[in-house]
């Protein structure tokens, strides 16, 4: 009855969340949330997870202890409002046909992020939208657009409101969105890009790589963007040298390509 009752709850999380806690290491895994189920005061998995979805507080508590990281829309705000009030529309008074990549997309909230600015600007349709990740089930659940509400805490109300439809904790990225975002395997290493970009967006995971790993990258970045295109990295990824890559400085984590 024990193994049941767990085999019924890891079977509950998936279906609600679309994480598959099969793949963790079931003993240590098991130990942890037997621990968390028992300070909170129920005597079955089952029960444990029919008050999670009554209270979120207890959710979240769930994830955390699970130590499953939850990305979001909008990470850095007053760098995407850079994206949003300064760069798109400079780039649209240029040609109102954008082409657009994010690399390492993850579970989708970047690429998504870049469709709501375009879609406010009316630029969506004539834009080329991809997102590209080298992880299959990160791709899944990106195509799915469903995402915890903790996940579109930065994300402006007036964004929310348009692009999303809630559902208790889980918010579904609008079908006009969806249908935007073209997602497609990639290993950035490895396979060629694309050509003509106006802007590459790739954060938070070149920090990962090898001084050489890195060295290959920006260039095969720099080739890839138009001249005068734009590369958006993360906060802890500073370019030092730009010019090597034909790069020049546009603001705090943005570089344009010369030309």
């Amino acid at each position: 009855m024990e193994d049941q009752d767990f085999a019924l709850f890891i079977k509950k999380v998936k279906d609600f969340t679309a994480i598959d806690l099969a793949q963790y290491k079931e003993a240590q895994m098991k130990r942890r949330l037997t621990t968390l189920r028992m300070k909170r005061g129920y005597h079955t998995f089952v029960s444990f997870f029919d008050a999670m979805m009554k209270d979120k507080e207890m959710f979240y508590e769930f994830l955390d202890r699970m130590t499953i990281n939850v990305s979001e829309f909008w990470r850095n705000p007053n760098r995407w409002e850079l994206v949003e009030q300064r760069f798109i529309p400079e780039m649209l008074r240029n040609n109102r046909r954008l082409k657009v990549w994010s690399a390492a997309c993850s579970t989708g909230e970047e690429p998504y992020t870049l469709a709501m600015i375009l879609a406010e600007q009316g630029a969506l349709a004539d834009t080329h939208l991809q997102a590209t990740d080298i992880d299959d089930g990160a791709l899944e659940k990106a195509r799915k657009g469903v995402y915890l509400d903790r996940s579109l805490r930065d994300v402006p109300d007036k964004y929310v409101k348009k692009y999303f439809r809630q559902d208790q904790v889980l918010y579904h990225v609008s079908d006009e969105l969806k249908r935007a975002v073209k997602f497609q395997k990639q290993n950035l290493l490895v396979d060629t890009f694309d050509t003509g970009f106006d802007l590459i967006v790739c954060r938070n995971v070149i920090i990962y790589f090898t001084e050489e790993a890195k060295h290959i990258l920006y260039q095969k970045f720099s080739k890839a963007l138009k001249p005068g295109g734009l590369l958006f990295v993360g906060s802890t990824e500073q370019i030092f040298s730009p010019g090597q890559y034909d790069f020049e400085p546009a603001d705090t984590f943005f570089y344009r390509k010369k030309g």
